[in-house]
């Protein structure tokens, strides 16, 4: 490369960055936006961001883009926007589980989850259902426990893999209640569902968007659900704790976040977007049908919350010596 076409690369360079310096916040969007997710396209994070884009899109007339980015249990993703320039065109979708619990699954992060993102708002959560196969002569939380306690370790429950949601749903009732199950792991929640509707393995906590199907064909018994109060598509399952294990609750929130710096400008638009678009009766409906229940929190709700929720799983995760995979 000879002098001149150094010289002009610099120069490219340089007015490339005082064009994105002197970009105002209060003018954002003026350009597409990318939202990051690290999962695969058609999950419960997908279809929320493919929901908020087009709601930006509509509001703003900018496109967005959604970028499915899996791999490394959301640590790949998560690094792309970690690193990304503080502008507000590149954002993370991602669930909070991942993010709470993998500075305890992984010995190293190539980042720090409360330092170096800027949170936006929680979006949605999914409760979880507690699901035994018809075979066990169980009807109740209550009686799985008994059941559990009779014969320590000798019912097998179906995790989809190691950190996962079902995994710590199951490894908290397990600590609370005392008892112990047999672990079978599976690459992934449908082929553990999958074995827990065929009775190979007796026991699953799984997310209640994918259980409902099966529970209302009777293939699974749902024993209780995971949330604070029951969701209105099974009006019928007790949560856990309203049978005697007081304080369990397991929800899987999907939130969004931005890279570290976004200026509070652009926060408080995206974070507009995102209160406007989980209250639209619409977008409620279509998503309460899936079991995801819509809801926005304040950015400092939201840093509050990875906090408390890091801490929590740390001691689980600890205790039960579970590593990343």
């Amino acid at each position: 490369m000879n002098r001149c076409s150094i010289a002009l690369a610099i120069l490219s360079a340089v007015i490339a960055g005082t064009t994105a310096a002197q970009e105002r916040p209060d003018a954002f969007p003026t350009r597409a936006i990318k939202i990051v997710v690290p999962f695969p396209a058609g999950g419960p994070s997908d279809v929320l961001a493919r929901m908020i884009g087009q709601k930006m899109n509509e509001d703003w007339g900018q496109p967005v883009l959604v970028e499915n980015h899996p791999g490394a249990n959301t640590v790949l993703a998560a690094q792309q926007v970690a690193k990304a320039a503080p502008d507000g065109y590149t954002l993370l979708m991602i669930s909070s589980g991942n993010l709470t619990t993998n500075p305890s699954l992984f010995a190293q992060l190539p980042y720090d989850t409360q330092r170096d993102f800027t949170s936006i708002s929680n979006v949605a959560y999914t409760s979880y259902a507690l699901d035994v196969h018809p075979s066990l002569p169980v009807k109740s939380v209550q009686e799985l426990i008994a059941l559990a306690k009779q014969k320590p370790g000798q019912i097998d429950a179906a995790i989809p893999g190691a950190g996962t949601g079902g995994h710590l749903a199951l490894e908290l009732f397990m600590d609370m209640s005392g008892t112990k199950f047999t672990q079978v792991a599976y690459k992934g929640a449908a082929p553990a569902l999958s074995d827990t509707i065929g009775g190979q393995t007796k026991v699953i906590m799984d997310a209640l968007s994918t259980s409902i199907a099966h529970v209302r064909a009777g293939k699974v018994r749902a024993l209780g659900q995971s949330g604070t109060v029951r969701s209105p598509l099974l009006p019928d399952v007790p949560t856990i704790a309203e049978q005697g294990l007081l304080g369990y609750e397991f929800l899987v929130y999907n939130a969004l976040l931005g890279p570290p710096g976004l200026p509070a400008e652009i926060v408080q638009r995206l974070h507009a977007e995102i209160v406007k678009a989980g209250a639209h009766p619409l977008v409620r409906d279509r998503f309460a049908e899936l079991g995801i229940t819509m809801t926005a929190s304040t950015p400092a709700e939201l840093s509050s919350f990875v906090s408390s929720e890091t801490d929590k799983w740390a001691r689980l995760i600890r205790a039960a010596g579970i590593k990343a995979q």
